[in-house]
């Protein structure tokens, strides 16, 4: 077992991901192994099994079901059924996506103990992922693998044109849109944050970060007036004190919102263009007919993305990471006052990853949107002004500018 060679796949999001696992499970050096799959595929296979059979193969720590667990805790609950069944190889697809800095350090841990024993084959559409211990890299081309050899790209733009301008020339200014004064939440016994201090001004471009279970989601659903803590807590949003008679529709016309499982809510075969334009009407899918102008200024993005050509194409039409550069430029058609980025470029490869890093940057430059980007970990191409973190604390998480 020692002779053989830990390898890995260094791929796009373009390639048969399903296709490469099943020509990796069938070739010669494992053909006679006991192996396992940690991919999510295997993942929704176990959650298929739950909804049909009523019963959990897979358990996460709290004893929670994969249907009902975050992405983390699907994850680390997999891994632990792959290490009980004592398998000769693992073929590890995307291992560290939506892990938190600290996750991935364990899990990098215990994949380095074990590649002194067994063979691991690891698939990554991130370089930075690939694992220290990997002795040779892959890409595909034509179906084939070869050895990869890096190759430096002359910095490209790929968008060119100014922004568009908003959709309505006199707009309603606020000298703060996001203040929280010693914020603290609680669900029964279980603290979530704690004196949390933080205000967010117009045009400043945020990164919140911290590990999961840290309040990320909490903070975003108070201030996008979804959570009902939001009542009982010292907070403004959009120059209104939080409890004042305002709706939740009062907060959230000042909001524009993506986070990576809003592509699973699209299945419709709406055109590109029909998307774009369905952000002016907060809706999916077009049930009014659009003015002149909204046109325009669809058409204004679309051109901007290098999309225009195929606006009448189908939005499933589009790779992943192309679909996230159309559903921002949805929630920007408007130029919101906050424009809230959750995970975004979560299961994004190297490429989509730096454009779609080029367009946030591009509109916090160019917009006068203020930006919150939530991640786990630093993306490399996107340049925040500020950072805002949170840490855990028995008593609930703490917050502070950090950098």
């Amino acid at each position: 077992m020692l002779s053989l060679k830990h390898r890995a796949y260094y791929i796009s999001n373009t390639e048969d991901k399903k296709q490469l696992l099943e020509t990796i499970t069938a070739s010669a050096d494992v053909n006679n192994l006991k192996g396992a799959v940690f991919s999510e595929f295997t993942i929704n296979a176990f959650i298929e099994e739950e909804v049909r059979h009523g019963h959990f193969d897979v358990l996460t720590p709290t004893n929670n079901s994969l249907q009902n667990s975050s992405e983390g805790e699907r994850k680390r609950a997999l891994l632990n059924h792959i290490l009980k069944s004592n398998p000769e190889y693992i073929v590890l697809d995307n291992v560290f996506d939506c892990l938190d800095v600290e996750a991935q350090s364990r899990i990098e841990n215990t994949l380095t103990e074990l590649s002194k024993t067994i063979l691991i084959i690891q698939i990554a559409t991130r370089k930075r992922d690939i694992l220290a211990f990997i002795d040779a890299i892959y890409v595909l081309k034509n179906g084939e693998s070869k050895l990869f050899k890096a190759i430096v790209e002359a910095e490209k733009k790929h968008f060119t044109q100014n922004l568009p301008q908003p959709y309505k020339t006199e707009r309603e200014k606020f000298t703060s849109l996001v203040k929280f004064n010693k914020v603290c939440v609680s669900y029964g016994e279980r603290p979530i944050i704690k004196n949390i201090t933080w205000e967010i001004k117009p045009g400043e471009f945020w990164q919140l970060i911290g590990p999961n279970g840290s309040g990320k989601s909490t903070i975003l659903s108070l201030i996008s007036g979804d959570n009902p803590k939001g009542y009982m807590v010292d907070m403004t949003l959009f120059g209104i004190k939080k409890g004042s008679g305002e709706t939740v529709w009062d907060i959230k016309k000042h909001i524009g919102f993506y986070n990576s499982e809003m592509l699973r809510g699209f299945k419709r075969r709406e055109t590109i263009e029909s998307m774009i334009i369905s952000g002016f009407l907060d809706s999916v899918g077009l049930y009014k007919y659009p003015t002149d102008r909204q046109i325009s200024i669809a058409h204004q993005w679309l051109a901007l993305l290098n999309m225009l050509s195929i606006k009448d194409k189908s939005f499933q039409f589009l790779s992943n990471g192309h679909k996230r550069l159309v559903l921002i430029a949805r929630a920007m058609v408007k130029h919101p006052p906050l424009l809230i980025l959750d995970e975004p470029t979560n299961g994004l490869d190297d490429a989509d990853a730096k454009l779609f890093s080029e367009l946030v940057n591009k509109i916090a430059q160019e917009s006068e949107s203020a930006i919150i980007y939530v991640s786990h970990r630093k993306e490399e191409f996107i340049k925040p002004d500020f950072v805002f973190e949170l840490t855990p604390n028995q008593n609930g998480s703490v917050g502070k500018k950090v950098g």
